[in-house]
């Protein structure tokens, strides 16, 4: 799965890199991002790329209740066409999520050890994700996005099971297009990241909580405990 990330890039990098004209709000710099939160977030609406912010824990439209969104954090790619709650989405209400790293954690004799995964040249990079808007009763509207997962790479696989689907950067576009539906081709993109352009690191253990989200959480541990 993926629970946690970081984004701690300048706001004229993101634009930069994710093709954007403004950001319509202040991005500061996240060292630990969770779920229930706001979090940044790329559609394309007619031709033209536009970031918002989604809270992270998709609730579908058709929810009788916002309270399962803590529990749809995150999609799995093999099942998206199969899942009630993420087939319409995967067909017309698909985003891409900025990101510079994200954390899991490795079980390992002495415990738990908390790693943060980012690319080896530091560059930001997009997962993909899906999006949807929930109307209380009340008329109040929630945005909400989940992110979606695939096996993991070599980086990963004795980190954890799953890894976040991080889109290559020529894929974004194809993702984005909400009036091309090709399944077979959107599935083709949701597999894991080359592992030769990643890097992993042990990182503290105040990632585990959220309240914690400074520079410190991104520091790279050099003599992590040895697994036994």
């Amino acid at each position: 799965m993926c629970g946690r990330f970081t984004f701690v890039v300048s706001p004229d990098e993101i634009m930069e890199r994710f093709e954007l004209d403004s950001i319509p709000f202040d991005l500061p710099p996240r060292y630990n991002i969770a779920p229930g939160q706001n979090i940044p977030a790329i559609i394309e609406d007619k031709g033209q790329r536009r970031i918002g912010q989604l809270r992270w824990g998709l609730v579908p439209s058709w929810a009788s209740d916002a309270k399962g969104g803590y529990k749809m954090i995150n999609a799995r790619a093999e099942t998206l066409t199969e899942k009630p709650a993420f087939r319409r989405l995967f067909e017309r209400k698909r985003c891409i999520i900025p990101a510079d790293g994200f954390y899991e954690w490795q079980q390992r004799p002495s415990g738990k050890q908390p790693m943060r995964i980012m690319m080896r040249n530091g560059e930001p990079f997009a997962f993909a994700g899906l999006f949807d808007t929930w109307s209380s009763p009340e008329g109040e509207k929630i945005h909400t996005c989940t992110i979606i997962t695939t096996r993991p790479n070599e980086v990963l696989k004795d980190i954890h099971d799953r890894m976040p689907v991080i889109l290559r950067q020529e894929d974004e576009e194809i993702w984005l297009d909400r009036e091309r539906y090709d399944a077979s081709l959107l599935q083709s993109l949701l597999v894991p990241y080359d592992p030769d352009q990643m890097r992993a690191y042990p990182v503290p253990a105040m990632v585990g909580s959220p309240k914690n989200d400074m520079p410190e959480c991104i520091q790279e541990i050099v003599n992590p405990p040895l697994l036994l």
